[in-house]
């Protein structure tokens, strides 16, 4: 079985090395590189299963890494970073990151995350080219095959978890998701605090999608969200 390959991009070295110890325990390949640009020429030249960005790196830093990334590829990406507030948090998350982390941290949550990132990219990808119907409700059009969202015959550019979320709720439109339930069901993994990482996502997807915010994703006030089309 081929052993997944986590990129790991932190200026810190002693960062880098003990993330990379860690992950090397548990079975996995690693590469590590030292800043931005060093990051873009990893990805673009090399099979990466999974990032690990540090926010703060020369050349380039973790949110342009991000951009770039996203740009072409669908990997899951973890912030790890020292910027601790709710904005830094919030901003990693639009950009287009999976999941945050903050510095200092427990290597071993972050081997989880890491685990239930590639546990949900490997369950995707065993869905076979039409096996997942194309949904069109609304005006709207998703495509869970090419990943593609068109409203009112335009595309729309969504981030890997907001995809996820629209297509989970739009294959149940009578449905009403709880943020735990899309939590579990979209990042593969325990809720512990994604109450709020829920939000951040329903919020910028909303804003992708129309200037009215209830036209395609509803909420139902202390229940959670079902799909409006």
């Amino acid at each position: 079985m081929k052993r997944s390959t986590i990129l790991i991009a932190d200026d810190e070295t002693e960062i880098a090395d003990l993330i990379a110890i860690h992950l090397g325990k548990e079975g996995y390949q690693t590469i590590k590189v030292s800043d931005g640009a060093a990051a873009m020429r990893a990805v673009q030249s090399q099979s990466i299963d999974l990032a690990i960005l540090d926010i703060m790196m020369p050349k380039l830093d973790g949110h342009e890494v991000t951009r770039q990334i996203r740009e072409k590829y669908a990997m899951p990406i973890i912030f790890l970073s020292a910027k601790t507030s709710d904005l830094d948090k919030i901003t990693g998350l639009i950009i287009g990151a999976d999941d945050y982390m903050t510095k200092p941290f427990n290597p071993m949550e972050l081997v989880a995350r890491v685990k239930a990132q590639l546990r949900r990219t490997t369950l995707l990808s065993q869905f076979t080219p039409g096996s997942s119907p194309v949904i069109e409700l609304g005006g709207l059009l998703v495509d869970p095959d090419k990943r593609t969202v068109l409203v009112a015959g335009q595309p729309i550019e969504l981030t890997p978890k907001e995809f996820d979320i629209l297509y989970l709720l739009a294959s149940h439109p009578s449905k009403v998701f709880s943020a735990e339930h899309l939590f579990q069901q979209v990042w593969g993994e325990a809720y512990y605090e994604g109450g709020n990482t829920v939000m951040v996502h329903i919020r910028t997807l909303r804003k992708k999608l129309s200037e009215d915010k209830n036209k395609y994703i509803k909420t139902v006030w202390g229940v959670g969200y079902k799909f409006n089309g």
